[in-house]
C-alpha cells in the first residue's frame, strides 16, 4: 500500500498518547474507588466480565482513531474491480485445417463449444462481435448483446483455404472504430501495403489517430484463435502494430498440434503447423497474452480464465473512503457498546 499524503501519517504517533491518557484515567479512578470502605468490594460488585467490557468501547474507538489518521494520509491500493470493457471481438479461425481431430470431436467443433461457453458466461452489458478468416476475413457478427444472435452466427461457419491472421486483426479493429477508415480492401487492391491497412486519403486529416500506449484502451479487446500459420494477407505483425497504437490487447489462442501434422481432404493435403512465436508477439506488441490449448479441455480452461481477466481488473485505487467508512462503523460501534452497557459513552 502507498500513501498519495505519507506526511499525515505523522498523526498515527497520537495514538500512544491517547493510550497514556486512557491509562492515567484508569489509575485516576482507581485513586478515588479507595475511598469506598473497602477496595475489594467494589472489584467483586464489578466482576471479571463487567472489567473487561470496559476496556472494549475505548479499544474500538482507539481503531476508529487509527483509521481515520490512515484515511487522512490518502492510502492507494491494488484492488480488483470490475472491467470497464464494452466490447469483445472474436477472431476465430474457419480455415480447412480446423476439420483435424487432434482435439475432440475436431477443432473447429470444439471452439465454437468454447466460445459458447465464454460468451454465455460474459456479464450480459458486454457486448461481443465475431469474426471469421480463413484465406481472407469477415465480421460474421457485429458487436451484439443478443446470445442468441451470436451463436447462430458461430453455428453458420463454413471451413474454407488459408489463413489470414493479419486480415482477422484488421477487420476486428474496423469493426471496433468504424469511423477511422481502416480499409482493407484498399490494402489488398495494392494500397499503403507498408503499414500494413489503408485509411482513406480524403479523410485521413480528419481519422488519424494519435498513438497511445499498447493495452491502455479498456473499453475493448480482441481474442483470435486459430490453428495454424498465416499463410496469406496481411502481416499480423503489421496488423498488430495498428492495435497497439489504438492501445487495443489482442489475446492470442492457439489450438492444435505444435509439431504441425498432414491434413487430407477432398483429394487434396496440407501440411498445418502452429505458428506460435508469431501469436506471441502479437499479443505481446498489444500487451496482451497467448494461450496454447492442446485439447478441448485446455480450450475451455483457456476461454475461462479469460472471462475471468476481462470481466474483472486490478487497478491501483485511492481507498481513502473504505478506511474512512471503517473509522465510522468503529466509533458507532463504540459509542453503542459503551451506551448499552454502561448507560453512558465512554
Amino acid at each position: 500500500m502507498n500513501f498519495l499524503w505519507p506526511q499525515n501519517l505523522w498523526f498515527l504517533l497520537a495514538l500512544p498518547l491517547l493510550v497514556l491518557a486512557y491509562l492515567w484515567l484508569l489509575r485516576r479512578k482507581k485513586k478515588m474507588a479507595v475511598r469506598y470502605a473497602s477496595l475489594s468490594i467494589v472489584k467483586e460488585a464489578m466482576g471479571k466480565g463487567q472489567q473487561m467490557r470496559r476496556h472494549i468501547p475505548p479499544a474500538l474507538f482507539l481503531l476508529a482513531m487509527a483509521a481515520m489518521l490512515l484515511a487522512t494520509a490518502r492510502p492507494v491500493a491494488v484492488v480488483t474491480l470490475p472491467s470497464n470493457q464494452q466490447t469483445i471481438i472474436l477472431a476465430m479461425d474457419v480455415s480447412g485445417s480446423m476439420r483435424a481431430t487432434d482435439v475432440q470431436p475436431n477443432r473447429l467443433v470444439a471452439a465454437q463449444n468454447a466460445a459458447k461457453a465464454f460468451i454465455t458466461e460474459l456479464p450480459r452489458h458486454v457486448k461481443v462481435g465475431i469474426v471469421a478468416f480463413a484465406g481472407s476475413a469477415q465480421v460474421a457478427q457485429l458487436p451484439t448483446t443478443n446470445r442468441e444472435d451470436l451463436f447462430t452466427a458461430i453455428d453458420r461457419f463454413q471451413l474454407q483455404r488459408a489463413t489470414a491472421t493479419g486480415n482477422a486483426i484488421v477487420i476486428s479493429l474496423a469493426t471496433l472504430f468504424p469511423d477511422d477508415g481502416i480499409d482493407l480492401q484498399a490494402l489488398q487492391g495494392g494500397r499503403d501495403r507498408q503499414r500494413g491497412f489503408a485509411i482513406d486519403t480524403e479523410k485521413k486529416e480528419k481519422k488519424e489517430r494519435q498513438p497511445v500506449a499498447p493495452g491502455s484502451y479498456a473499453s475493448a479487446a480482441i481474442i483470435m484463435l486459430t490453428d495454424g500459420q498465416r499463410t496469406t494477407g496481411v502481416d499480423p505483425i503489421e496488423a498488430s502494430k495498428l492495435a497497439a497504437e489504438r492501445g487495443v490487447r489482442v489475446y492470442t489462442v492457439g489450438i492444435g498440434t505444435v509439431d504441425g501434422e498432414t491434413i487430407g481432404f477432398e483429394g487434396w493435403s496440407m501440411r498445418v503447423r502452429l505458428d506460435e512465436e508469431a501469436l506471441k508477439a502479437v499479443a505481446q506488441k498489444t500487451a496482451a497474452e497467448y494461450f496454447y490449448a492442446g485439447t478441448a479441455q485446455d480450450l475451455k480452461k483457456v476461454y475461462e480464465s479469460l472471462s475471468s481477466r476481462l470481466t474483472v481488473e486490478k487497478k491501483e485505487t485511492e481507498v481513502s473512503a473504505l478506511l474512512a467508512m471503517a473509522a465510522a462503523a468503529l466509533a458507532l460501534l463504540s459509542a453503542g457498546l459503551s451506551l448499552l452497557w454502561f448507560n453512558r459513552i465512554l
